[in-house]
């Protein structure tokens, strides 16, 4: 196994509060939408968490799998799948139960064009979901876009700040969560919504977009100058974790990395670690998105892997010629068109 492999297998270990909290979350799991940048190491950390907490848990995934691979990887690392359309309401039927739902399904990038698409996948399809599996908990992921821009010194917005979404994107994320919330109402389902906002991987996210733009270099724009960001192996853990605290009517949950980061700082930091100059474009705005997530910090603690040590390892991956899935996250966009 290679350098890098090994070093995204350690990071990527579930950790012993993981396991102990799965004790108390009762019944199998199900991850629909597994197939996304998130799922797959989702579905792998909660699998490796049962085994080593020695408890039967079934771990399945469901997706629509276009990539072949992703799925025979899941299957060889013990993950039932099944590929299925959940627009689709015989596949939807078909879906085994189970009592812990993680929702991932959604749709964002390419909505411009997609719009009538897009709010199918993310306002329709929730309340499909919620009538199959209203016997079950669900954490459903939502999005800090649900927020407006603020003032990069306020520390970002907490749960209880009004919503304005900018953009059809936004918008049809929180119209995911008005009627996921409804029929939270409606059948008693213990729910948790969950606004992440900005997860990152070796192969995607804010951090390699600029750390590759500083290589390359190519301008960075500064428009939007600060950011959230949060290590995906966090945020797969405050995920599962957050099965225990699902409740009626549903909980909204802020998760993210503690700092408000200035991208002017990222960019200085990989050119000092690359030996490169950043180039800059455009001026820092006086408003962001960001969100506060000191709730999910008070239920979870902080998150285990620091911003130092994410910038250090984009570095090693980018360095190795590790792969990534050139799915840029746009957290550039001021306008909510994606």
């Amino acid at each position: 196994m290679s350098d890098l492999a090994l070093l995204e297998q350690e990071l990527l270990k579930p950790s012993v509060a993981l396991i102990n909290d799965l004790y108390d979350i009762e019944g199998d799991i199900i991850l629909l939408g597994v197939g996304g940048k998130m799922g797959p190491s989702m579905a792998r950390v909660a699998k490796q968490a049962v085994d080593q907490a020695g408890i039967k848990k079934r771990i399945i995934g469901v997706s629509r799998f276009s990539d072949p691979e992703t799925r025979a990887q899941l299957e060889a690392d013990g993950i039932e799948t099944y590929a299925a359309d959940l627009l689709n309401e015989d596949h939807l039927t078909a879906l085994p139960d189970a009592a812990n739902v993680l929702y991932l399904a959604g749709n964002k990038f390419g909505t411009t064009g997609k719009e009538a698409f897009t709010w199918a996948m993310n306002t329709y399809l929730p309340g499909r979901v919620a009538e199959r599996y209203k016997n079950s908990r669900f954490v459903a992921f939502s999005t800090g876009n649900v927020y407006p821009f603020t003032p990069v010194s306020s520390g970002g917005l907490s749960e209880d700040h009004p919503v304005a979404p900018v953009g059809e994107y936004g918008q049809s994320c929180l119209g995911r969560e008005r009627v996921f919330s409804y029929f939270s109402d409606k059948y008693q389902i213990p729910m948790l919504l969950y606004r992440l906002n900005y997860a990152i991987d070796f192969k995607y996210g804010v951090l390699l977009e600029i750390a590759k733009a500083v290589n390359e270099q190519r301008a960075i724009d500064l428009n939007t100058g600060n950011v959230n960001v949060i290590w995906q192996g966090d945020a797969n853990e405050i995920a599962i974790r957050a099965l225990r605290h699902c409740a009626v009517p549903a909980k909204i949950l802020n998760v993210t990395g503690p700092e408000t980061i200035s991208v002017k700082w990222l960019a200085e930091q990989f050119g000092l670690l690359l030996g490169k100059e950043p180039i800059f474009m455009n001026e820092v705005q006086p408003t962001a998105l960001l969100s506060n997530a000191s709730e999910a910090h008070r239920l979870f603690g902080y998150p285990r892997v620091t911003l130092r040590q994410m910038i250090d390892i984009t570095v090693t991956w980018l360095q190795g010629g590790g792969q990534n899935h050139n799915k840029p996250t746009h957290f550039q966009e001021r306008n909510g068109k994606f």
